[in-house]
């Protein structure tokens, strides 16, 4: 049972028209915007896997300051993505918006070579993280305006599988400019920077311009431009409510990237050498499950993959505070960080496509995600918080509660009217 069965609307993406016929699998849309995440992926992993060390090594930063800017890197992109989604929606011109903000993002890698001070620092990571809040939900609602809702999760699966192979690349680039370069921190900004150039230019090249409007009826007017009291009224549509809470419900505790990978190198013994590819082992398994588990949350309900991920996440929270130290630890780990990724990431804005009218598709997008964004801003400060006066141990122990407490409501909350299938 989709987690969306029960509540669409009259506008929404679901006439039999766009299910029948074969078609391809995935849009070609897909794919190219699949290459553009690739590449800008590359760009920005590239500073994600040195940033922990950079800030907490090189610059001394307590995991009380790394947690605020940690909380700044998502919380910024949060308050934009509602900007984003409704701007996107009110000029009908996804493409435009979503280049905007892989346009900022690209300005701002070279920054990173002039800022040392947090205020410094924190200014450029919430630029950067304008950017991805501005190109999140137009990007999405391109995707999800090009398939038909049954095949919503593959081709967001399709998407962030590609998005991760550059996720998976850009730690492995940081990993040998580390090696090669004298002033390796500096080098992996410049070729950042050049990295995320390059992802614009292919946005601009080959990503499908304007949409063109399709009205209801034969001769009928062109939509009026989106209001946003009209974007607000979507919070009006139960499952969407319903599909919000729970995101921020449960981002509240989920432990930021970052986070995970200090605690797995405390806990294992990792070298500060292979930090950098640690996202790596993460980014492997989400690449190979995305496109999977998207299939089977179109077939099986996107409910229960989205919980499971969770489950996933954590396992991997309790081998962190129980797991003897083995050497099967980190990929253990990584493995099902990777899992909880791939079963929630894309299965998520799939479930919005028979929920969300096509002419409010990038804000209906950009609500669930600020919620979720938002949420976890929220748990990067407590985390860090908790982890300066109590430690890293209970900090995560409280996180892992949460986490079970949470995903026990949202199974609640997200059952369809019908019960579970």
């Amino acid at each position: 049972m989709y987690l969306t069965d029960r509540s669409a609307t009259p506008e929404a993406d679901t006439s039999p028209a766009r299910r029948r016929g074969p078609g391809p699998k995935v849009a070609p849309v897909v794919l190219v915007l699949g290459t553009v995440s690739l590449i800008t992926d590359v760009s920005s992993e590239m500073v994600t896997a040195v940033l922990p060390l950079y800030l907490v090594t090189t610059l001394g930063f307590s995991p009380l300051g790394f947690g605020a800017l940690d909380g700044v890197y998502n919380g910024v992109s949060a308050l934009v993505q509602l900007t984003g989604g409704h701007l996107a929606d009110r000029v009908r011109n996804h493409k435009l918006l979503a280049g905007l903000g892989y346009g900022l993002s690209a300005l701002c890698k070279p920054l990173l070579l002039l800022a040392g001070s947090i205020g410094a620092l924190g200014t450029v990571l919430a630029l950067d993280r304008t950017g991805k809040g501005l190109r999140t939900a137009p990007r999405d609602a391109m995707i999800s305006l090009s398939t038909p809702v049954e095949r919503q999760g593959r081709a967001f699966g399709v998407h962030r599988a590609m998005d991760t192979t550059g996720a998976m690349l850009g730690p492995l680039a940081a990993f040998f400019i580390l090696r090669a370069a004298a002033d390796g921190y500096d080098a992996v900004f410049g070729v950042s920077a050049c990295v995320a150039v390059l992802g614009v230019v292919v946005l601009l090249l080959f990503v499908p311009g304007r949409r063109r409007e399709t009205p209801d009826g034969a001769g009928a007017e062109p939509r009026p431009p989106v209001r946003v009291k009209e974007a607000l009224a979507l919070l009006r549509l139960p499952r969407l409510r319903a599909l919000a809470g729970c995101a921020a419900l449960l981002g509240l505790t989920t432990v930021s990237d970052a986070f995970v990978y200090l605690l797995l190198q405390r806990r294992a013994g990792v070298g500060e050498e292979w930090f950098t590819l640690l996202p790596l082992g993460t980014a492997v398994v989400f690449l190979l499950l995305a496109v999977p588990l998207g299939a089977l949350a179109d077939r099986i309900g996107r409910r229960t993959v989205f919980l499971a991920g969770h489950v996933g996440l954590l396992t991997a929270y309790a081998l962190l505070l129980w797991a003897p130290d083995t050497p099967l630890l980190v990929p253990a780990v990584l493995a099902l960080h990777g899992s909880f990724y791939a079963a929630t990431d894309g299965v998520l804005p799939a479930a919005l496509a028979g929920v969300v009218p096509e002419h409010l598709r990038a804000s209906g997008l950009a609500i669930v995600g600020t919620s979720q964004a938002l949420a976890r801003f929220c748990c990067s400060l407590a985390f860090g918080a908790a982890w300066t006066m109590w430690g890293d141990g209970t900090a995560l122990a409280g996180s892992a509660i949460g986490l079970l407490c949470c995903a026990a409501v949202a199974g609640v909350v997200l059952r369809p009217s019908g019960g579970p299938r």
